[in-house]
């Protein structure tokens, strides 16, 4: 039985977090990280097309947890103790500086995950916490106030214990064995698979600030759009799968969507048209895209709206300028399944928000156990603030931990 005062589950990004600043916060402690992969700090490799996406440039908290489809109310507590602000203090400390994109998403300044690796695993090893691989928990019990834990290849424990394994069925499943109730997981941040003739041939084209609408739900977002090989993608649909999770699911991934092309009334966007009919009578409507849309976008819009790719301005009548207004504010695409948006999967589920005291980030089933991450019943949508809620709660954690010491 290997023995230690901590043992955080899951070499992820809230378990690196919350080890290394409890050994940084208590020098006498022993702190390990059991990680039932060969790999630590997989999802950190991949995060941000390998770039990492470390935080939001978002300073506000009551702002901040608008970004949180679960954990909106219980995070605000938790954003008032450790903010954006605090992330980029933590790691500029240790050497690593983090730049603000246009977009507020913010990455370490050599655009290299691998830089935010390492900074973990030279911080890990200097406070000596041990960083322990293919451990895959077996089972989690409690004996006489301390925590067990086996694994597939040693038995450990420790006075506290940090569950830090992201979306894991299998720890779901033990922490469920421990009385916790469990959110049932849907996969949140997807794109929608749509097979329709206006996209088909227009793949890798963005729209850049449109409405989306899921018909029959009070489903909406706004941002850019990409039109993809397989449907449509970028933000403005990433917010809707991530807000949408529980309901999409629910509809099998089976639904309409309308998007605003312009974000203007159909009614304004028909006057806009007839006066552009005046002025550019002679003009061909398919090589004269207006509201600075793409042109690939605007002809295929042409097309649906029963007019050829000779029609002029002059010649087209009053239902084929409704049409055309039609499509460009009020455009619905039959979607049909989901895909998964690069390597970022997030899940929607988790450990029931009402079981944990976010003081501490606390069990308040069990005395002692903590759970930070993903593991928990909170997701975001994309842009870094998935990193944030796990920087945060480890570090509550660690303070927590810190003030029993």
């Amino acid at each position: 039985m290997k023995e230690y005062n901590v043992i955080v589950v899951g070499g992820g990004a809230a378990g690196f977090f919350a080890a290394i600043n409890i050994a940084e916060q208590n020098p006498q402690y022993k702190v390990a990280i059991l990680e039932r992969g060969k790999e630590v700090l997989g999802k950190v490799k991949v995060s941000g097309g390998g770039r990492c996406n470390v935080t939001h440039a978002e300073f506000v908290p009551q702002e901040l947890v608008k970004y949180y489809p679960r954990g909106e109310k219980e995070l605000l507590g938790p954003f008032h103790q450790f903010m954006t602000g605090d992330t980029m203090a933590w790691f500029g400390e240790r050497g690593v500086e983090l730049k603000i994109e246009e977009d507020g998403r913010m990455f370490p300044v050599s655009d290299s995950s691998q830089t935010i690796i390492d900074c973990f695993l030279f911080e890990a090893k200097k406070h000596n916490v041990d960083v322990l691989t293919n451990q895959g928990v077996k089972t989690i019990s409690k004996r006489d106030e301390a925590w067990e834990i086996e694994t597939n290849h040693d038995n450990f424990k420790a006075e506290q214990l940090l569950v830090a394994t992201g979306s894991s069925p299998k720890i779901w499943k033990l922490l469920e064995g421990l009385g916790h109730s469990i959110s049932q997981p849907v996969p949140s941040l997807f794109t929608f698979n749509i097979k329709d003739n206006r996209l088909k041939d227009i793949p890798g084209v963005v729209a850049q600030n449109v409405e989306v609408k899921v018909l029959g739900t009070d489903l909406y977002s706004e941002g850019p759009l990409l039109v993809t090989h397989w449907g449509l993608s970028a933000p403005a649909i990433l917010k809707l799968s991530a807000f949408g999770a529980l309901e999409l699911a629910k509809r099998d991934y089976k639904f309409e969507v309308e998007v605003n092309f312009v974000k203007q009334a159909t009614a304004d966007v028909l006057e806009q048209l007839k006066q552009v009919k005046l002025d550019s009578a002679k003009k061909t409507v398919f090589k004269f895209p207006q509201f600075d849309l793409p042109k690939r976008l605007w002809q295929q819009l042409v097309l649906a709206s029963e007019m050829t790719e000779d029609s002029r301005w002059g010649d087209i009548n009053r239902n084929q300028l409704e049409g055309l207004a039609g499509q460009l504010t009020q455009a619905v695409f039959k979607v049909d399944g989901k895909s998964t948006f690069k390597e970022e999967f997030v899940t929607a589920g988790g450990v029931d928000l009402k079981e944990i005291n976010f003081k501490t980030f606390e069990s308040k089933l069990h005395k002692n156990l903590y759970l930070a991450g993903e593991v928990i019943n909170i997701d975001a949508v994309t842009g870094g603030f998935n990193f944030q809620n796990a920087w945060t709660g480890a570090y509550i954690v660690s303070k927590a931990i810190s003030s029993k010491a």
